[in-house]
């Protein structure tokens, strides 16, 4: 009986424990069929969403503490193959509360956290932002994260590379956001410095939802701390409800060196539900781009599939 007793409490033991704690595989698997001028036809992954999969997880510490962890994974849903590192998204480990949440490894920065939030075409491959001239790093290695809880709707978060990590200090990606959110408005200021490449950026944008359609708008300013020149760029764009299961977007947007010609574009896309994890989606993206800028037109149509599980 005794041995019994003990057997039931290691039992209870554990099943508390896992009660605790959660463990959750995740991805996307998105693929498109379509072209890009002076390509041909062709099957590529990562329309709307890049391809990946991932687990992540929690603990229930006590007290509203959590310890929390992120292994994000790239793949192509082409060949199958992993992209970079095994985990050459996410990668990182950290803990949440009611004074936020501090995560240490490899992660999105806090410009990435916002850069997206107003892009047209559903911030994916064909939205009109592709012609920008200037892009940022995003995500960095050994990285040091913090994110603030909800105030009233405004957000804020801040990350970096410590110098150790970035080659004394050389390579070190710095970044920080502070957002509002409340009803139909959206507000955001996003900032990287990469140390790396040399480049500031300064992100500013916005949306209102009408109901019958959400107005979208960013602004992007970047510029060198050494040689090279400051390039602004702006896009912006309508998410339009057709009906509970379909939406259109449309978006256009610029993107001028200082003293040279400007890059433009106009993307339209849409995007159907068949269900709340599975959307079909098509639509194109029509550049105008300058000889003198150094690329050229890189007209996008395409058809796609995206699944989230």
């Amino acid at each position: 009986m005794k041995k019994s007793l003990i057997a039931l409490a290691a039992l209870a033991a554990v099943s508390a424990a896992s009660a605790q704690s959660s463990v959750t595989l995740y991805g996307i698997a998105d693929i498109w069929v379509g072209k890009v001028k002076g390509g041909k036809v062709m099957a590529a992954s990562g329309g709307v969403n890049t391809s990946r999969w991932g687990v992540k997880g929690a603990e229930d510490l006590g007290g509203g503490l959590k310890a929390n962890f992120n292994l994000e994974s790239g793949i192509d849903l082409g060949n199958g193959a992993v992209k970079g590192t095994l985990f050459d998204r996410q990668a990182n480990v950290g803990v949440s509360g009611g004074f936020g949440t501090v995560k240490l490894g490899k992660s999105w920065n806090a410009l990435d956290d916002m850069f997206g939030a107003a892009n047209s075409g559903f911030d994916s491959a064909l939205s009109a932002n592709g012609v920008w001239l200037n892009g940022y790093t995003g995500t960095a290695a050994a990285q040091l994260y913090y994110a603030t809880p909800d105030l009233n709707g405004f957000n804020a978060a801040v990350s970096t590379q410590l110098n150790g990590n970035s080659a004394n200090g050389a390579t070190k990606v710095s970044a920080f956001n502070v957002t509002y959110t409340a009803g139909p408005i959206y507000a955001g200021l996003g900032y990287e410095h990469d140390k790396g490449t040399g480049q500031k950026g300064t992100m500013v944008n916005g949306s209102y939802d009408l109901g019958k359609a959400k107005l979208l708008a960013s602004v992007y300013n970047t510029k060198p701390t050494g040689a090279g020149v400051k390039v602004n760029s702006y896009q912006i764009g309508a998410d339009v409800p057709l009906s509970s299961a379909m939406t259109l977007s449309v978006g256009y947007a610029a993107s001028k060196p200082n003293g040279g010609q400007t890059n433009s574009a106009f993307g339209v896309a849409a995007a159907y539900s068949l269900s709340k994890r599975t959307t079909v989606y098509a639509g194109i993206r029509a550049e105008s781009v300058k000889a003198s800028n150094g690329q050229p037109d890189r007209d996008v149509y395409a058809v796609g599939i995206n699944h989230k599980f």
